[in-house]
């Protein structure tokens, strides 16, 4: 076995090992730490028989490097090295090193918290962030610290800041490892790519292969819908040379990811077209050439609408050097960077760890299983986000795997030993009851994989098409073979872990806690018979999704008893049903866009959902028929089912209701006389002057109706039984008699001028109240009116014979000193038939249009 960088770097870390008995390990990619520090640390003599678990974030990886180290002893599989991932574990009597998959490792620190048989645990690739990495090394840290604290624990990565990580592991030391690495040439795109990504990597990949006739190349793309279309165009491109293209992808039968790691024939090259997976653990060996498009796709999860999406997204600045160190690791190589050199310049540092943007059910269930309520117990990296995490709990109690206060449940246990993502595992639980244990595991190997369907049929929302196309039904044609025999295989597996025992009772310092009583497990739905009749695919999506049925509120359109809005092609055959569950939704916008779904019949969600309908009586404002309607309603969360008027509602839900109405809808509600809102003025402007006043601005009076109006309103129940209203006495009674005896005092509503008329103060400008009287009509007046005590002036619009504005003023003396002048001689002028004395203090005052002949 030929030398490696990391073998010069062993000897420190098993030093560390042996005396902190936690490390940090940051080799540069190439450097040989996957394989080969496993191997090295079997040497120890603090291993003293145990186990080592290399931990692997890919079912790919964690083969290939099982493999590899078998290889690298001259045995197979399953003797000392072996394997356990999903569907598929190699393990011997003999084996020492266990290579697992990051949710492997949460089953076996659940059902053995001290990990009694293992003496070390290895985090590899632990820069990817993955939630299950996260959980596994929390989990690990508090074993640690209750049971073990002998268990060793190493953290290894290519890319990852140390620091943070070293201080987690309580000041681990930290060994660096610098790599191999030979020179890589960088290639960028001259202008930012247009069109389907596909072109532009087919292009580069035929250009790349004829500027370097030798070594094979990587190509990096998003997802495997982008790589299928990529082969397709290399293919014909490549017909006919020594080039065989090779996807290489998660979803792929285990033959043809074997295929693609393989080293190439003598003679011939190899195009591999990789999703992430090839980034960091997984070598391709003979690699000259990395081809990458600068997409991957991550899930993202909405606290907003609690579901997830799949994003195409950038990748990071430490992605990006991952993947272009690929080319360098046997010889030097070149990489293709299908983007411009200032697109490089903008890329993140790095990728956001997964349990910030993911969705956290499955999470929550694990550390329910481990016996943590709260997750701030355990110590994190990143903690979970506290609202994603709330609306997890929220998400596990109404499927009945966790009581009100947040205790596991005997169902919540069966639902974690399942594996499966906490909705799936409660469809498949229920479907027990049902009998369609088949259907349902059908419908979750489905739901955890990626769409089957092709082509046309691939556009159809209808998830019974992909049910009938996995049984060989009319769209079989439309699937891929080896895809429906993945996916047959996973809804096998399935059904086996429903005949496996659940997981044992979680731990809290050394001892078992008791077992949840399971009093918020769901009813069971009602028994049924039939195992594979695909019309109960409806029933058992609803068990997975009760948040997401829907009902029909127009052509194409449904409202989610979650509350959000969806929408699906008018022209779908499902888009006629009345009630659907939604498996699946793009939920961008203001509606989701319904991907996948089923039809369900109303008998049978009355039937097998009565536990979530809820009959309330509803009194309430309705703003579109203005008044108050008080109806009996039965609804599954935001969707009404059915209602019915209320012959004797309360009367005093009734006046909550329609002064809620007032509340929300604002005054317009109320009948205003010129009375009333005279004297809403008047107390306002008293306010201004006096903050002891009450606030009868229109947001305060509107905000307290229940206090002032409610005695006025008795027995009313619409916007027209208020206009029977006598507002500017429910105003007025709302003050004591000191109050209105003030009011009136300080704020008059009229005021008696020389002529002897009687006129109304305007207070609609809390700052500057005003009195609009005829000029005739205040000679003799020698100062301004005031009122408040005569602390306030008057606003004086002085008026013309014919009502006309000549002059507005606060001080009249000096009115009459100066400015009476000039407006007389215009008066004088327009009114030659009236009086304008040259002396309008010693005149008599007149409120006559024609004035007496002195």
């Amino acid at each position: 076995m030929s030398s490696m960088p990391i073998d010069r770097s062993i000897p420190d870390l098993a030093e560390a090992l042996r005396t902190e008995r936690m490390a940090v390990l940051a080799a540069a990619p190439g450097a040989g730490k996957t394989t080969r520090v496993p191997i090295a640390l079997l040497r120890e003599e603090w291993l003293q028989g145990r186990k080592i678990v290399l931990l692997e974030p890919r079912r790919l990886a964690a083969r290939s490097a099982a493999r590899f180290m078998a290889a690298s002893l001259g045995e197979t599989v399953g003797e000392t090295v072996g394997y356990r991932v999903r569907m598929d574990t190699r393990i011997g009597p003999r084996t020492r090193i266990e290579v697992v998959t990051e949710g492997v490792l949460t089953r076996m620190l659940q059902a053995d918290p001290a990990l009694e048989e293992v003496g070390i645990v290895i985090f590899d690739e632990f820069h990817e962030r993955s939630l299950q990495a996260d959980l596994g090394l929390a989990l690990c840290l508090q074993s640690r610290e209750l049971f073990r604290d002998d268990l060793r624990l190493l953290v290894m990565s290519a890319t990852l800041a140390t620091e943070p990580v070293a201080e987690l592991l309580g000041g681990a030391p930290v060994i660096e490892c610098p790599g191999r690495m030979h020179p890589v040439e960088t290639r960028y795109a001259a202008r930012r790519a247009e069109g389907p990504i596909e072109d532009a990597v087919a292009a580069a990949v035929l250009e790349a292969l004829a500027l370097y006739p030798e070594g094979d190349a990587l190509v990096f793309l998003p997802g495997a819908g982008e790589i299928r279309r990529a082969e397709a165009r290399l293919r014909p491109a490549l017909a006919g040379r020594p080039v065989d293209v090779a996807p290489l992808h998660g979803s792929l039968p285990q033959e043809a990811q074997d295929r693609a790691v393989a080293p190439s024939p003598e003679g011939r090259r190899k195009v591999v077209l990789s999703t992430s997976v090839a980034e960091s653990s997984l070598t391709v060996p003979g690699v000259r050439i990395v081809v990458d498009s600068g997409l991957m796709r991550v899930p993202r999860f909405s606290p907003r609408t609690g579901m997830s999406r799949l994003e195409t997204i950038r990748v990071s600045r430490a992605s990006a050097d991952q993947r272009r160190g690929r080319a360098g690791r046997v010889a030097p190589g070149a990489c293709w960077r299908l983007w411009t050199e200032e697109e490089d310049r903008q890329l993140a540092p790095a990728g956001a760890p997964e349990i910030r943007e993911t969705d956290l059910a499955a999470l929550a269930l694990d550390l329910a299983v481990w016996g943590v309520a709260d997750p701030l117990e355990l110590a994190w990296l990143d903690p979970p986000p506290a609202a994603a995490y709330a609306q997890a709990v929220e998400l596990l109690r109404s499927l009945g795997a966790l009581t009100a206060d947040g205790a596991l449940t005997p169902h919540g246990r069966r639902m974690a030993a399942l594996g499966a993502h906490p909705r799936l595992a409660h469809m498949l639980l229920m479907a027990e009851v049902l009998g369609h244990t088949v259907l349902a595991s059908e419908l979750a190997a489905l739901l955890g994989d990626r769409d089957p369907l092709r082509g046309e049929a691939g556009r159809s929302p209808d998830i019974g098409l992909r049910v009938e196309a996995l049984r060989g039904g009319a769209a079989a044609a439309a699937v891929d073979e080896r895809a429906r025999e993945r996916l047959l295989a996973e809804a096998r597996e399935l059904r086996r872990s429903l005949a496996a025992p659940a997981l044992p009772a979680p731990h809290e310092a050394g001892a078992n806690r008791p077992s949840a009583s399971g009093a918020n497990a769901p009813a069971g739905p009602a028994p049924a018979t039939g195992g594979r009749s695909v019309s109960a695919i409806g029933v058992l999506l609803g068990f997975a999704y009760p948040d997401r049925i829907g009902r029909r509120r127009g052509p194409g359109r449904y409202t989610l008893s979650g509350g959000r809005g969806a929408v699906m092609s008018e022209n779908a055959p499902l888009a006629q049903a009345e009630f659907v569950v939604v498996a699946e939704l793009d939920d961008q916008g203001q509606e989701g866009r319904i991907q996948l779904a089923a039809a369900l019949e109303e008998a049978e969600l009355e039937r097998h959902f009565a536990g979530w309908i809820q009959e309330t009586e509803s009194v309430a404002w309705d703003a579109g028929a203005q008044a108050v309607r008080a109806r009996s309603v039965r609804k599954l969360g935001a969707i009404t089912l059915a209602e019915r008027p209320l012959s004797r509602p309360d009367p005093e839900a009734v006046t909550a209701a329609l002064l809620e109405g007032v509340r929300t809808e604002g005054l317009r509600l109320l009948p205003w006389t010129r009375s009333a809102r005279q004297l809403q003025e008047r107390v306002r402007f008293l306010r201004r002057h006096d903050e002891t006043w009450p606030d009868w601005s229109d947001e305060a009076l509107a905000a307290s109706a229940p206090e002032w109006l409610a005695p006025h309103v008795h027995g009313m129940k619409s916007r027209a039984d208020l206009q029977r209203l006598q507002l500017a006495s429910a105003l007025e009674a709302s003050l004591d008699w000191e109050r209105r005896r003030k009011l009136d005092e300080a704020a008059p509503t009229h005021v008696v001028v020389p002529s002897g008329s009687r006129l109304p103060i305007d207070y609609s400008d809390p700052e500057a109240p005003a009195l609009a009287v005829r000029l005739q009509e205040m000679f003799g007046q020698p100062e301004t009116p005031r009122i408040a005590g005569g602390r306030v002036p008057l606003t004086l619009h002085l008026l013309s014979p014919a009502q006309r504005p000549v002059q507005v003023t606060k001080d009249l003396a000096s009115f009459w000193r100066t400015g009476y002048f000039e407006v007389r001689k215009d008066l004088k002028g327009r009114y030659p038939k009236h009086f304008w004395p040259d002396n309008p203090l010693e005149a008599p005052a007149t409120r006559r249009v024609r004035p007496v002949t002195p």
